[in-house]
């Protein structure tokens, strides 16, 4: 079972489902893929918040990827409520 955190949405596992499967995406090809259901513009925003939690990493070009905290957190190895913030200032 997954341990989501406050700060998480419904659309952050299926953002990391996706990049789980499929690798490094960008926000737009993600959210021109029926899986996910989101605006670019939102995927993009989540991208970010994931990224300032370590579980997915900007590759740069606005690509991300699934860093291996992103995977522990699907497989449920990891509760993302015990992850801490790259910036006091993301909370």
């Amino acid at each position: 079972m997954r341990l989501a955190a406050e700060w998480m949405t419904g659309a952050d596992d299926r953002i990391l489902e996706f990049l789980n499967e499929e690798g490094p995406t960008a926000p737009k090809a993600m959210a021109d893929d029926w899986r996910i259901r989101f605006s670019r513009t939102y995927v993009n925003t989540r991208c970010k918040k994931l990224a300032v939690y370590g579980l997915v990493q900007n590759l740069g070009n606005g690509v991300y990827s699934i860093t291996e905290q992103g995977e522990a957190y699907l497989a449920g190895d990891m509760d993302a409520d015990d992850l801490e913030p790259a910036h006091e200032d993301d909370r």
